[in-house]
């Protein structure tokens, strides 16, 4: 049988794309020619970039990379002055820009005309307050539209925004707002999870006691008691009371450094207090322009959707939609309440036509046995995304078979230290089963080895070879910029190294095998968790799985935790089916040593499973920062287990 590929460009959609019209000035008639354009030619295509997006600034200045051979060092448009906010709010009519739906509680819209004049009242009353560029405005926010206009304000004025969500513990916000010292800090009355409402009167006051530097207090209303709530934080006041009285005239943007830092996200903190990255106004919107316009194809027409909440890169990504023209699709809860309709019943409701989501959902969707083709029609969605965590192959079959045919399901696989993609979809290229498309535009990505030498045809480090503008400006409270070395460019100088183990595939796509430093080591062969994980999670009693590598006998078995379906208990029959999946499926070298069914799994605020926390467990070594995780209990499971003492 001849290998066809799961999705095929129509010819006259690709035709039609803003990648395409960018591509025809420039002679170049592929995918592959663009993006081999994209990464020989960067000063070419930045500048391209800039113009065909049409990038409003004070001035561009004439040189486009300074110290270009300079990994880090680099510097992008280093003449510009530009603001990132009045690049998002260049549309100002009475369409939709944002709409919101929290749960089955909430349900509101806010159009660009609305967008602008919050913005432009609240930048006015914070430069009342006495902000100004470079101080920090931090937030404890739920993905509402209130979280979008509190940070395009305080961007427009140049300050730095750092979020969470309001899920995060007392500890884990402290562990990232501490090290920034915010003078303002924002939260919400509360927020609904699961039909449940949760205040957050308590979390508030307490973060407060040992936040000395917030000097302003604001409570977004959101379960109605926003008065209450700021009644109960010493110095709080409503974000409605703060606005009041103030002008929302149009505002005078703080033209600034393409480099001025935009906002601060931080690493998962699971292997000690998170870093703090520092990322730049011009080079994330130049980054996200170039993923957004080119490289997913979103424009005036589209209604951008992608699960988020505000403690993860996917929200900032998102938010940078609105350079595009794009309205979007904001939701906040959970993806199961009332049931695991409630995403798909929002899609059909408002004519979403990008979907972003993560690997989890998309799984977690196959295992509940929803077939959302048959219950939704889902006409004018045109692509989902998937992040957070390698997407299956058998995932990819679910969504082209059970939710719908004729879509791209791009996969795509960046994070937090950029703020964007390495790899991901596009318009003009096939995907195939199990692949991602491949390089992102502008993005020199290559597998190394371990000598450090491009490898084809097997597994390695996953590297970028040359700068790209959304590469961190530098870490918070790193001064001789060594924990950025360390973290990126100690393995090989001079060039970035991500830590994912990948592979290159045979179409030119890639794939993520995991994160190298949970890579398991058998034998000394190198085996990606995701290889793994593919494998078992067909098994149908199977919920999820944790992968780890266990010091033993001089050497490392792996170690496979599985949570099973209510009511299964995993006996000896079901171990050897999730064993014969896995060497089928896999390899023998694949298939655990010890397989042991817990109540739980441990993972990050943004669903990613914690191998390294687990492993650390297992090995009797403290888990540096439980608050970096949504359910840190569930490490106690993994607390001297007998069944990995022989």
């Amino acid at each position: 049988m001849t290998e066809r590929p799961l999705w095929t460009p129509d010819p006259a959609r690709a035709e039609a794309s803003a990648l395409w019209r960018f591509m025809q000035p420039l002679g170049l008639r592929s995918f592959e020619e663009v993006l081999r354009f994209s990464v020989e030619r960067p000063e070419d295509f930045w500048s391209g970039v800039w113009d065909f997006c049409a990038v409003k600034a004070e001035t561009r200045g004439e040189r486009v990379l300074a110290d270009g051979h300079r990994m880090p060092g680099a510097r992008f448009f280093p003449d510009a002055r530009l603001n990132y906010a009045e690049n998002l709010l260049r549309r100002n009519d009475e369409t939709d820009a944002l709409v919101f739906r929290g749960e089955d509680k909430v349900q509101r819209r806010m159009s660009w005309a609305r967008l602008n004049q919050d913005v432009a009242r609240l930048h006015r009353a914070l430069a009342a307050a006495g902000i100004k560029a470079g101080d920090r405005v931090a937030a404890i926010v739920p993905n509402m539209p209130e979280a979008i206009v509190c940070f395009l304000a305080a961007s427009s004025l140049g300050a730095i925004w750092s979020s969470c969500s309001p899920d995060f513990g007392e500890r884990g916000i402290l562990d990232r707002f501490g090290q920034i010292a915010p003078r303002v800090l924002i939260t919400c009355d509360g927020y609904y999870y699961g039909g449940k409402t949760i205040r957050m009167a308590d979390k508030a006051a307490n973060v407060l006691k040992q936040l000395p530097s917030a000097e302003r207090i604001l409570v977004i209303d959101y379960i109605g008691e926003a008065e209450e709530t700021a009644g109960a934080l010493s110095g709080g006041e409503t974000l409605a009371a703060f606005m009041q009285g103030h002008s929302a005239a149009p505002i005078a943007f703080a033209q600034l450094p393409f480099d001025h830092p935009l906002y601060i996200l931080y690493s998962s903190g699971t292997t000690g207090v998170p870093k703090c990255i520092v990322h730049s106004a011009g080079g994330i919107l130049l980054k996200h322009l170039s993923e957004h316009v080119l490289n997913t194809g979103t424009g005036p027409g589209d209604r951008l959707f992608y699960f988020s909440t505000c403690g993860w890169m996917m929200w900032n990504w998102l938010v940078s939609g609105l350079a595009a023209g794009a309205t979007l699709l904001l939701y906040d809860g959970s993806p199961f309440h009332p049931s695991g309709q409630v995403l798909f019943d929002y899609a059909d409701a408002e004519a979403m036509t990008i979907f972003g989501t993560s690997a989890k959902y998309i799984d977690a969707v196959k295992k509940s046995g929803l077939v959302p083709r048959e219950t939704h029609v889902l006409r004018t969605l045109r692509a989902m995304l998937s992040t957070g965590s390698p997407l299956s192959a058998e995932s990819f079959d679910f969504v082209h078979a059970d939710i719908k045919a004729d879509m791209q399901l791009a996969s795509i696989s960046g994070g937090t230290d950029i703020c964007g993609c390495f790899v991901g979809g596009n318009p003009l290229s096939p995907v195939w089963r199990g692949e991602i498309q491949g390089a992102m535009l502008g993005m020199a990505v290559d597998v190394y080895d371990e000598a450090g030498q491009p490898l084809r045809g097997g597994k390695g480090e996953l590297v970028c070879v040359k700068p790209f503008p959304s590469m961190p400006v530098m870490f918070w409270n790193d001064p001789d910029g060594a924990k950025y070395h360390n973290a990126y460019f100690a393995r090989f100088p001079g060039i970035w190294c991500h830590g994912d183990f990948a592979e290159i595939t045979a179409h030119g796509g890639m794939i993520i095998h995991g994160r190298s430093d949970a890579t398991l080591n058998p034998g000394g062969v190198r085996i990606g968790t995701a290889e793994i994980y593919a494998q078992v999670e067909q098994v149908p009693e199977v919920i999820e799985a944790l992968a780890i590598g266990q010091d033993w006998d001089n050497d490392v078995r792996v170690v496979l935790f599985v949570r099973l379906r209510p009511g299964v208990a995993l006996d000896e029959a079901l171990v050897a089916r999730i064993r014969a999946q896995i060497r089928a499926g896999a390899s023998p070298r694949h298939v655990p040593a010890k397989i042991v069914a817990v109540a739980d799994i441990p993972r990050t605020k943004s669903g990613k499973i914690t191998e390294l926390a687990v492993r650390d467990v297992v090995h009797g070594r403290a888990v540096k920062n439980k608050e970096a995780l949504a359910n840190p209990e569930a490490l106690d499971l993994f607390v001297d287990l007998p069944e990995l003492r022989t």
